[in-house]
């Protein structure tokens, strides 16, 4: 029997700290995973859930973009998987009553942990002006309040669609449709605050913006460097390809500040070697390197490379970089200016580390780097990456078997959402397809990335805005400031599963609209419908939710945005509409009587649909609602590799898109080569009694939902508001262990002026960090990154190089 929500939110007095783990998963991971899902579940529902995550006739899990072998376990889940399964086909609801019972000032005051624990949301909900509460309102009120709002817009660009990488491929296109059909790209999603530095990078250097690996790459790699990533909590599946590489002679380089349980030795449930005989040590080196320091450990390899070429010969793959690639004088040459006394300085690595490094990667036949957010959220992130590619580079390690670069992405479709056209800055080529399949002008101005959006929320630029999926308060960066932002917006629509900060964090109006999650069975048009996602290496795969809805009233992200773009633009493409036409007064929303056919609640199909009236796609909003493989038909028609895209997504298939790198050693960059880059070092420089701080997330927690209180692996239990400090900084700054600080982060802003900001009442734990760097969890440590602190190039915020002071409190 499932257990009820909590009523009370995480007590940070009871937190406590023990000794770090040294090996992850086993049966610990398993009984955690367990009790979990029973508590959320049940155990009748948990058994009937697990048993179909990521299974060829099942759902895709809505944790991480870990791809699957072909050959699938019976349990082909990890524990937070099993977490995020457990957290989305929970018994628990939200529905009318719960807002009655709770005000907005109560809601807010509430955690993120409590927000999310209280259940799936059931129902349509709409908070007035003024409004202390939100009310029910049907589907036809709720969307034609939407749509209403659209139309009033004096300028596309005053709204914002915001997208997580949960989002599907088919309502992933059609929700960036509806997006340029109103006239504007202002589609950020999360890749801004994630990757987005490594598409940057990658689509720079070798002419894609995804990594170049398969599963199966990673299985037979001579060497895999893992840097910036913690895969035993982000993505625990990756242990098993791990471990699999070492019983193939691999040997494994982890690179990190933080020591990380999941690369150090692997207890794979799965067998009996993990569960009887200690598991497998992952790990072959563990260089504890300073926060910002990577791109410095990169062209350390890359340099030491160079030497022993110069000095031995047979180091560099010479046929490769004369055919392939373009810029080798002019990198080998700033290789030879750099000094090794700097790159030990940014790395706090002696010489004699990296150097071993380096005749390891000499030693190498094939070699992949993994990373994630570690190396992506700093300024400097893209020079670092493509340092990373550099280093591939010089030995030929892109383009083929057990080599390249391995980005690993976090929500499970981010990579498939961005394929299918959320993206800010769309290329003309993707436009001028959507033009001709939809028989409209798509906009080509570039449109607002995340931190842009906050932005022009801050400065008064946005009177709409709309989340598909995701919690964009909690996620974002300067929480003072997005709050404040948000609070200016006209109207703010939330598509979501559950409840989030971004419920109670609202514009002067706000509606909910709750959605299928997917586990959910989809029925739409009498038949249960799939849809399909992309994972971190580029494969297409079906997932189609079995369970019941908590709801008969819920509506897929599919049908929701299908209804918009019916009300919006006319249901069956343009029909001018007077702007005087539609229902107008509130109550006339509430009882209004629409045409509709059966199980169509609130989907208009006569002459009131709102929309604006000249250069809209042309579509049969009604037919896509009802079969999703007409909206497959659009994307094949429009993106190149997805051609036959039902055939080969049938009887649970998956597909790999293209990817020139990897597929022929063909790059798509400005001189069709793969391209060596000059990259001036840089790394953090810390003030005198300042610490350089990183945000991350426990292990029990998944991007901004949190599912429980403990990080068992750092041996954090009970709480999460503590920052991570190496025991001689606690002494040297005159603190103490255990003692409640807060934390003061300092910027220098556009105009040379310090800006700080503060989060309180943090408990200090000694933890193995290198001397001056720190780490704290995210989303409470998001208030400390200055919005306007972001990523070169990419426009990344910079949640891992945050300067910050300890101040004792009075």
């Amino acid at each position: 029997m499932a257990k009820r929500a909590p009523t009370a939110d995480i007590d940070e007095s009871k937190v406590r700290h023990s000794s770090t783990k040294k090996v992850a998963v086993g049966v610990p991971a398993v009984l955690h995973a367990l009790q979990i899902a029973n508590d959320q579940m049940g155990v009748k529902r948990s058994v009937e859930s697990l048993l179909r995550v990521n299974q060829k006739d099942g759902f895709d899990c809505p944790g991480c973009a870990w791809p699957e072998e072909d050959k699938r376990h019976i349990a082909e889940f990890c524990e937070n998987g099993a977490k995020a399964v457990a957290e989305e086909a929970t018994l628990r609801r939200v529905g009318a009553d719960f807002f009655a019972q709770h005000s907005m000032a109560e809601l807010e005051a509430h955690d993120d942990w409590w927000l999310g624990q209280q259940g799936r949301l059931t129902q349509p909900m709409l908070l007035e002006a003024g409004d202390t509460h939100y009310r029910p309102i049907t589907w036809a009120g709720a969307l034609l309040e939407i749509a209403r709002a659209l139309r009033g817009l004096d300028d596309p660009d005053e709204a914002v669609f915001y997208t997580s990488g949960r989002t599907s491929n088919e309502a992933a296109f059609m929700y960036q449709l509806l997006v340029r059909g109103l006239g504007t790209n202002n589609l950020p999603d999360c890749s801004n605050m994630c990757h987005e530095s490594s598409g940057s990078a990658l689509t720079e250097t070798i002419g894609i913006g995804k990594g170049t690996v398969s599963i199966e790459d990673v299985h037979e790699a001579d060497l895999l460097i893992v840097a910036g990533q913690n895969p035993g909590t982000n993505h625990p599946r990756m242990l098993s390809a791990l471990e699999k590489a070492k019983r193939n002679g691999a040997t494994i380089i982890a690179v990190n500040p933080l020591p990380e349980a999941g690369l150090m030795r692997f207890e794979n449930p799965q067998t009996v070697r993990g569960v009887a005989f200690g598991g497998t040590k992952l790990a072959d080196e563990f260089l504890q390197i300073r926060l910002g320091g990577d791109q410095a450990l990169f062209q350390a390899i890359g340099k030491h490379l160079l030497e022993i070429e110069e000095r031995d010969g047979g180091v560099l793959d010479h046929a490769f970089i004369a055919e392939h690639t373009s810029g080798f004088d002019a990198y080998t040459q700033a290789m030879a200016d750099v000094s090794w006394r700097e790159l030990v300085a940014a790395t706090g690595l002696p010489e004699s580390v990296l150097r071993r490094v380096g005749e390891t990667v000499r030693d190498s036949k094939s070699t992949i780097v993994c990373w994630a957010m570690g190396l992506t959220q700093h300024k400097h992130s893209v020079p670092t990456l493509r340092d990373v590619v550099n280093m591939l580079l010089l030995q030929g390690n892109i383009g083929r078997p057990g080599a390249g670069v391995c980005p690993v992405r976090g929500h499970s479709n981010v990579q498939g959402d961005r394929t299918v056209g959320i993206y800010e800055k769309p290329s003309a080529k993707f436009l001028d397809a959507l033009d001709a399949e939809f028989a409209f002008a798509a906009p080509r101005e570039h449109g607002y990335d995340t931190v842009e959006a906050i932005r022009a929320m801050r400065d008064g630029g946005v009177r709409f805005f709309m989340g598909m999926g995701g919690n964009f308060i909690s996620a974002t960066p300067d929480t003072e400031v997005v709050e404040a932002g948000m609070r200016s917006v006209d109207l703010t629509v939330q598509v979501s599963t559950k409840l989030n900060r971004s419920h109670v964090v609202t514009g002067k109006r706000a509606i909910i609209l709750p959605t299928l999650g997917r586990t959910d069975r989809d029925k739409r048009g009498g038949k249960e419908q799939r849809v399909s996602v992309e994972d971190s290496m580029g494969a297409v795969h079906s997932s189609r939710g079995r369970l019941a809805p908590p709801s008969e009233d819920l509506l897929s992200e599919v049908a929701i945005v299908a209804r918009l773009c019916a009300l919006v633009f006319g249901a069956s493409g343009p029909r001018p509409v007077p702007v005087g036409t539609g229902v107008h007064d509130r109550a006339e929303i509430e009882h209004s009587q629409v045409e509709r056919a059966p199980g169509r609640e609130g989907q208009r199909t006569d002459s009131a649909a709102v929309g604006h009236p000249l250069n809209v796609p042309q579509a049969d909003w009604t037919a896509l609602e009802d079969d999703y493989a007409l909206i497959r038909t659009h994307i094949q028609n429009v993106i190149p590799g997805f051609e036959d895209y039902e055939q080969r997504i049938d009887k649970g298939r998956t597909f790999f898109l293209p990817n020139g790198p990897r597929d022929a050693r063909t790059f798509a960059t400005v001189d069709g080569k793969a391209r060596f880059t000059v990259n001036p070092l840089e790394y953090p420089r810390i003030p005198k009694g300042r610490l350089l701080l990183q945000t991350l997330r426990s292990h029990d927690q998944y991007n901004t939902t949190i599912y429980g209180k403990d990080d068992r692996y750092r041996g954090i239990s009970g709480g999460r508001r503590v920052v991570l400090v190496n025991a001689k900084d606690i002494q040297v700054l005159g603190f103490a262990e255990d003692e409640i600080v807060d934390l003061v982060s300092e910027w220098i802003g556009p105009d040379g002026a310090v800006q700080e900001r503060r989060a309180e009442e943090f408990r200090i734990v000694a933890y193995s960090t290198p001397r001056g760097n720190a780490a704290a969890y995210y989303p409470e440590t998001n208030v400390l990154v200055p919005l306007d602190s972001v990523a070169d190039v990419s426009g990344t915020p910079t949640s891992k190089s945050v300067v910050v002071r300890l101040e004792h409190r009075a």
